[in-house]
């Protein structure tokens, strides 16, 4: 089965997208929860729309995205944390603390797009990444001392 994607799904296409399905999966879910629209002649048509709006949304954002960037490459975060014997931390450092600490400087950024393999869990300096648009990346310096 063949649909017009209506919004970005992950492993499977973004918004304007033309894409084959199985015919379950487009049927029960797609369809239903108004992700997609059945590939018509006329749904293709609304889908280079969709495109070409999207293209010039993504401009946009982007530009304003790249000055944001620049501040937090310019960033440097100090978080302190408790450690015990051996310097070993209580807990760890996640993505809501980093985006918690960017907030106290003044910059609000969705503790999604803070890109961290796994939790820090040891004193030292770390570059994190901070995904802000598809194509603009910041990467933020984070001190983790003891407090």
């Amino acid at each position: 089965m063949k649909v017009v994607l209506k919004q970005d799904i992950d492993k499977l296409g973004s918004i304007g997208d033309i894409v084959k399905v199985a015919d379950g999966y487009g049927r029960n879910y797609l369809l239903p929860h108004g992700l997609a629209l059945k590939a018509t002649p006329g749904a293709e048509k609304v889908a280079e729309q969709i495109k070409k709006a999207k293209g010039r949304k993504i401009q946009e954002e982007k530009a304003g995205v790249e000055e944001i960037a620049k501040k937090l490459s310019g960033l440097s975060l100090t978080i302190p944390v408790q450690v015990g014997e051996d310097e070993k931390m209580y807990g760890s450092v996640t993505s809501i603390d980093i985006a918690n600490m960017l907030k106290q400087e003044g910059i609000e950024i969705d503790k999604k797009k803070i890109i961290l393999k796994e939790p820090i869990k040891k004193l030292g300096v770390f570059n994190i990444q901070i995904k802000l648009h598809p194509k603009v990346t910041a990467e933020v310096k984070t001190w983790v001392i003891k407090a």
